[in-house]
């Protein structure tokens, strides 16, 4: 039987329904999809279909003829996408003189996903160099069959998809496939090493062993386990309240909040979100519904500061201020794991908040 943390951690998140994929093996072939550079159909021609590009002018498919291509579909506040991050920038900058070309495929899943400015930002923000391919029709998406985000795709020189990885994970299989694909393609001296991560922040590995929530919507349409008194009342302005319990995973609102089918809003200052997790880290996607608009905010954990708890987002008397519309890590606790309470409390209206994770 799959523990907790084994069935989160295969539950990745997908555009369309919630079937578990299983993970490619570790036999490298063309994969049934594929198309030759010559059959004009390459998954690769789709990238003519970006809706525009960073980091680099266009690239087609004809140009990246002879290159072996690892496309990265992403979106910026995906945390299982955050956690493996460290793993394709490094790939990009080793293998960069030896023929391989990274391209990230950003396919937004919340609506200010799809704006330009916030993907430049967060590009920035996190250290991605190489191409990006903004597909905020999801042409790319589409043209790969792809369901996940992150997930990997590995085009050899002659432009057919012959591996792919699906979630976190699968590192050093990864990385093989690289030095295969290249070595295929005439490039000598590549060697057998692996890159070495040492990565920090959100971008740590989670910690699956004790890993007992998994990632929750707070828009009415994909949330579970919400236990205000009366339920949610979707699109419409009301007053909630704190249940006398929560119960494990289970999560709550209190203060004048609008419940969105994406996100939340609040309505007036003083509105909490409160949430019964078990896990190292907890993040929240937030934003600010008015654009560059800072809210000042506050956590607590089973009623007290976070202290030494506090994620990177907050100082350890659980302070901190929304700036950018992004995920916002707001715990990292030490052993031991056990139940907790969070709590944030908004001290300016306008916060708007859309998932939970944790890690």
């Amino acid at each position: 039987m799959q523990s907790m943390s084994d069935k989160i951690n295969l539950s990745r998140r997908r555009l369309l329904g919630t079937a578990i994929m299983t993970v490619a093996g570790a036999q490298l072939g063309a994969m049934a999809s594929a198309k030759s550079w010559f059959g004009g159909g390459s998954e690769l021609s789709s990238l003519a279909h970006a809706t525009m590009w960073l980091n680099s002018p266009p690239l087609t498919a004809a140009e990246l003829r002879g290159r072996v291509v690892l496309v990265d579909f992403w979106t910026y506040t995906c945390i299982n996408w955050r956690r493996q991050l460290p793993y394709v920038r490094a790939w990009a900058e080793k293998y960069k003189d030896k023929g391989l070309v990274v391209i990230g495929a950003h396919t937004p899943e919340f609506s200010f996903e799809k704006n330009i400015d916030n993907v430049r930002w967060a590009a920035s923000d996190m250290c991605v160099a190489y191409p990006i391919a903004v597909d905020n029709d999801y042409a790319i998406w589409r043209a790969f069959d792809n369901e996940y985000w992150p997930a990997l795709y590995f085009v050899d020189a002659q432009g057919r998809v012959r591996h792919h990885a699906f979630g976190e994970g699968q590192y050093e299989q990864s990385e093989a496939v690289i030095q295969r694909l290249l070595a295929e393609a005439g490039v000598s001296s590549i060697g057998h090493e692996l890159v070495s991560i040492d990565a920090h922040g959100a971008e740590a590995s989670a910690d699956w062993d004790e890993l007992g929530s998994g990632e929750n919507y707070v828009g009415f349409e994909r949330t579970d386990n919400f236990a205000s008194p009366g339920g949610a009342k979707p699109d419409k302005r009301h007053e909630y309240a704190l249940p006398a319990r929560l119960r494990l995973n289970q999560w709550a609102l209190s203060g004048d909040w609008t419940m969105g089918r994406e996100a939340l809003v609040l309505n007036q200052a003083g509105g909490r979100i409160t949430y019964c997790f078990h896990a190292r880290d907890l993040h929240l996607v937030m934003g600010a519904a008015t654009p560059k608009t800072s809210l000042r905010f506050r956590i607590s954990i089973d009623g007290q500061v976070p202290y030494a708890a506090h994620g990177v987002d907050v100082d350890d008397q659980g302070n901190g201020t929304v700036t950018e519309p992004r995920m916002y890590q707001l715990v990292r606790q030490q052993a031991p794991i056990v139940d907790r309470q969070f709590e944030i409390e908004f001290l300016d209206p306008g916060a708007e908040a859309f998932s939970f994770t944790f890690g």
